[in-house]
């Protein structure tokens, strides 16, 4: 069998920056240990794999190198721009079918906006076992960290400066403390993202970092779910004045990437959060199985 594929780099618009996800075209229809088996190949933290469908305009799976997931931001940037690279669709919306439900997408300029679902407000997590996982002090964490998805979940955790977003460090021990307190069980669910509220550049309104257990990559150099439920979080908190913001993430790993993000809806009501970013396709080839 042979499938298209598109290595694409999200939320950057050079070679090189934000996060890359290989596209594998018409492939949604593979089996799960072939579509993990092709993202542990890439060495990219997540691949997605589009085909047809019913109540859509696209279908699209994601994978993790360990698990399929029902969500995620980049890969739905990149996902986008590989099917505008191959004149699949036009510039204009279109409605993908994910795990999470169905997300609307619009790309003009090279520009790919997505709009993700309301979210959903999980639990307060208590700071001491969240900076146990970062290798930190409680008193680093600024506000009390808070379970949020807009398709796929993250504790959202606010630091108070740079210099200890740099310090963070992942903390095994810390880590299956903080799954065995939530009752979860595996090593890439609901980490903590660790967020300030500065950017890596004078643009930027807040900079983030998310660290990951294998089999996936030691840290995500740009994760636009993570990016929507932290927005969602900062409004609904109060920690922004406005609703609008500049995120920035990866510049610690030298592929600096940036996103423009708008809640929808008040504070104590939010309807989705608006992700947009550009993207590079790196890559163009055949995939041989």
């Amino acid at each position: 069998m042979q499938f298209e594929v598109d290595w694409v780099d999200a939320f950057t618009n050079v070679p090189f920056g934000g996060n890359g996800c290989a596209v594998v075209h018409d492939g949604a229809g593979l089996g799960e240990e072939t579509c993990l088996a092709f993202v542990r190949e890439t060495s990219l933290v997540e691949c997605t794999f589009t085909g047809p469908s019913t109540v859509a305009d696209i279908r699209v799976r994601y994978f993790l190198a360990s698990r399929e997931i029902p969500f995620a931001g980049h890969p739905t940037v990149a996902t986008v721009a590989a099917l505008r690279h191959r004149d699949l669709i036009g510039d204009g919306t279109l409605v993908l079918e994910t795990g999470a439900g169905l997300v609307s997408v619009a790309i003009a300029d090279g520009q790919v906006t997505m709009t993700q679902i309301a979210p959903d407000f999980g639990p307060y997590v208590p700071k001491a076992l969240v900076a146990a996982v970062g290798d930190i002090a409680p008193e680093d964490i600024v506000h009390p960290p808070r379970i949020v998805s807009t398709g796929l979940p993250f504790c959202i955790t606010v630091l108070k400066d740079r210099t200890t977003l740099n310090a963070v460090r992942l903390n095994s021990v810390g880590l299956q403390a903080y799954f065995d307190q939530l009752g979860l069980d595996g090593t890439d669910m609901m980490e903590p993202f660790w967020v300030t509220q500065a950017g890596a550049t004078e643009e930027g309104d807040s900079y983030a970092r998310l660290l990951l257990a294998p089999p996936s990559p030691g840290e995500d150099p740009f994760t636009g779910s993570a990016t929507g439920a932290m927005a969602a979080y900062l409004w609904s908190e109060g920690l922004i004045g406005t609703p609008r913001l500049v995120a920035e993430q990866g510049h610690g790993m030298g592929r600096p990437g940036r996103a423009y993000v708008e809640v929808l809806g008040p504070r104590g009501a939010i309807t989705g959060v608006v992700v947009s970013g550009q993207a590079h396709v790196l890559i163009s080839g055949s995939l041989h199985l």
